[in-house]
């Protein structure tokens, strides 16, 4: 018989791709992953991995293996959402939020949930997108709040579905002083960005292409709070979605981009997991608290 916690650390294999990357993501010592496997490849009777250089790969018993652990997990998380549904707030739902989602949405959220289910405990992280959604089928993770850039799909993976909160506008931000009127008119100026990769970087770098230039991304900043600060210094120009203001008025000029594009928020879960009662409680309150935001952000005078 195969033990859970085992299989398990193969699908973390399988998905993280070194023994490495598994342990840290576990707080396990990698010798103490060896072992565990090595006990596993005992009980298989077969081989499950092997030398490639200085890792290991998954043999072809392996990657079988590796494939109902997967579905076995899956299993496992239905059975509890099962019983879970007989005791609301019997586990914890882990959330991975983006930080524009935790400054404009969470405090409503977790203020609802007070109220709805208060045995319910709810943990959060800011985490980005991209690493949100990975952690989330490996687990690490039970809902996560991303986002979705106009134009600029995200694969979907295996296993998860979406729900979406609502649309957030992006606008272009200058410093208030500065009387450009547009995209094409800031050629000449420094931007603020987030990093390379994400969508976010992408989706503005096509916004000034699409104006007719390659922008001098002069700052590299993850933190859009940080971003707001250089723009209202005068330093940058930049694009920025309007959750990223909460219940504040905006220090920059705000001006409305061609189309008025905005960006999907939603929340994604694991299918073998997202009718658990914890997590279907914080997704209704994520909509409501959404919902009740204002649909505009008051500007400061042109």
């Amino acid at each position: 018989m195969f033990e859970l916690r085992r299989l398990r650390l193969l699908h973390e294999l399988a998905l993280r791709g070194t023994l490495a990357a598994v342990a840290e993501a576990l707080s396990y010592s990698p010798s103490t992953i060896s072992q565990q496997l090595a006990q596993l490849e005992r009980d298989a009777g077969v081989p499950l991995l092997i030398p490639d250089g200085r890792r290991v790969r998954l043999t072809e018993h392996g990657v079988a293996l590796a494939a109902h652990a997967a579905r076995a997990l899956e299993l496992e998380e239905q059975i509890r959402g099962e019983l879970e549904s007989l005791q609301a707030g019997i586990a914890p739902v882990r959330v991975a939020v983006l930080q524009t989602a935790a400054q404009a949405i969470l405090p409503g959220a977790l203020t609802l949930l007070a109220d709805r289910e208060p045995r319910l405990r709810v943990e959060i992280a800011e985490v980005p997108p991209e690493e949100g959604l990975f952690e989330l089928s490996a687990r690490g993770f039970d809902l996560v709040i991303a986002e979705q850039y106009p134009g600029h799909t995200r694969a979907h993976r295996a296993g998860l579905e979406r729900e979406s909160l609502g649309s957030d506008p992006i606008r272009l931000a200058v410093p208030r002083e500065d009387p450009a009127g547009g995209v094409a008119e800031l050629r000449d100026r420094a931007w603020v960005m987030e990093p390379a990769g994400t969508a976010a970087r992408y989706w503005a770098l096509q916004q000034c292409r699409a104006a007719g230039f390659e922008p001098d991304v002069r700052f590299e900043v993850a933190d859009l709070t940080a971003q707001v600060r250089l723009i209202a210094a005068g330093r940058a120009v930049g694009v920025l979605p309007d959750l990223v203001w909460a219940d504040l008025d905006p220090p920059v000029r705000l001006l409305d981009l061609p189309g008025n594009p905005a960006r999907e928020i939603f929340t994604a879960a694991r299918q073998s997991s997202a009718s658990r009662s914890g997590i279907r409680a914080v997704r209704s309150a994520l909509h409501d608290a959404f919902a009740a935001r204002s649909g505009t952000v008051s500007r400061p005078p042109r």
